[in-house]
């Protein structure tokens, strides 16, 4: 949806917003951590001790990227401008990225799309490892146009950009919005739930998923990073949640970052944290949807660079079949693994639930909406894997169905 009203200004020109509202923590969802910058304010979705116990960059700029966090306002301005430093990342040799995008959402309804210039920009080699940070202005999104009553208005940030947020802007003040009582939850994954190729913010398939089931998001899917890592377990373990799901599979393959010795028994200590702080909250286990390089073959995930020349990335399996015998891991190992765990612990916790990934994305899917890069879906699949997940989770007999009096 390209909204006319919506754009990049220069100076503010006459009937422009005057109103600035600070930018606190009560305006946004969807975040667990707003961080004081140089700049203004900078959302997290790890709190700061978690960070704290992170060595990895990938994780660290993919928390960073707010995936399904947003402004939450009620307010009856007509204009809404909101100062933005974004980090834009760029891979030497592949085509550029797309700009983020901010969808705006009045009163539950898609009502305009923008994006900012200027910002820094982030170059990875992926053949090098090495990364080029470019610094950029500050830059400007802004809606006009709304209807001029009381109504409440989000601003889902770029799932895609780390987004420092500066300054609020509107031409009648704004307050935060009722949360409206609904259902949160709770949901962990890799690249595919941060967004992966999806549209816009609203569009990830959590997104979508979560609209379809009229609760309250807090999207915890970290691009290559949903690795089981206990500081995860543990923040996740602390979040107020209504409903919680784990989708493991493809990092741990991709990144070839453990044995099935040790896959199992993190699992059960994930699983063990969450029922911590969520002792008898519907629990669901996800694993990965279909990506057929890594159903029978091993990681590590590598660049195809032979597919760059054409403007393409696209990624293979680099391991070896046959190194399944020695306990590395693919995604049918994992999957035939989570079931048998699930229906142990299962016996004696009647809330935990599993959901076979391909359920949501499977062979027939794939031929007729095949993974452009080899593992990434794209915009139409996050709308079809968010579709068949609302059926399954939310829908009649689902885990996630409403519970009725």
């Amino acid at each position: 949806m390209n909204d006319p009203h919506a754009s990049t200004p220069g100076p503010a020109g006459p009937g422009a917003a005057t109103v600035t509202t600070p930018l606190t923590a009560d305006l946004l969802r969807g975040a667990l951590d707003l961080e004081r910058t140089g700049h203004g304010v900078l959302p997290h979705r790890l709190p700061a001790w978690a960070r704290a116990q992170n060595t990895d960059g990938q994780l660290a700029m993919a928390q960073s990227q707010p995936s399904g966090v947003r402004l939450a306002l009620r307010t009856r301005a007509t204009v809404i401008e909101l100062d933005t430093l974004r980090t834009k990342m760029a891979y030497v040799g592949a085509p550029p990225r797309p700009d983020g995008v901010y969808d705006l959402i009045v009163d539950g309804r898609l009502a305009g799309q923008a994006s900012v210039t200027g910002g820094n920009v982030r170059e990875v080699d992926m053949s090098t490892g090495s990364v080029e940070n470019r610094p950029g202005p500050i830059g400007t999104v802004r809606f006009a146009g709304l209807p001029d009553r009381p109504k409440d208005v989000e601003i889902w940030l770029p799932h895609n950009e780390i987004t420092e947020l500066v300054a609020l802007r509107t031409d009648a003040p704004a307050e935060p919005a009722p949360r409206g009582g609904r259902r949160v939850w709770l949901h962990h994954g890799s690249s595919v739930s941060h967004g992966s190729d999806a549209a816009s913010p609203s569009t990830t398939w959590p997104a979508l998923a979560a609209s379809l089931g009229g609760v309250d998001l807090v999207n915890m899917g970290f691009g290559g990073s949903a690795l089981l890592d206990p500081f995860t377990a543990r923040a996740m373990r602390d979040t107020p949640a209504d409903l919680v799901s784990v989708k493991i599979g493809i990092n741990l393959v991709n990144t070839d970052l453990m044995r099935l010795r040790a896959f199992t028994p993190a699992v059960h200590g994930f699983l063990d944290t969450l029922r911590e702080g969520h002792p008898t909250t519907p629990l669901l286990v996800v694993s990965s949807v279909l990506c057929p390089i890594h159903e029978d073959t091993p990681g590590p995930s590598v660049p195809d660079f032979s597919t760059l020349s054409a403007g393409k990335l696209r990624f293979r399996a680099a391991g070896d079949p046959a190194e399944r015998a020695a306990g590395k891991l693919t995604l049918n190992v994992i999957r035939d693994e989570l079931s048998r765990i699930v229906k142990q612990r299962a016996a004696e916790d009647p809330h935990l639930y599993y959901l076979d990934g391909r359920e949501l994305y499977g062979e027939a899917d794939f031929a007729e909406l095949p993974l452009p890069d080899q593992l990434h879906p794209d915009a139409a699949t996050h709308r079809r894997i968010a579709d068949r997940f609302a059926a399954l989770a939310f829908g009649a007999g689902g885990p996630f169905a409403p519970v009725t009096a």
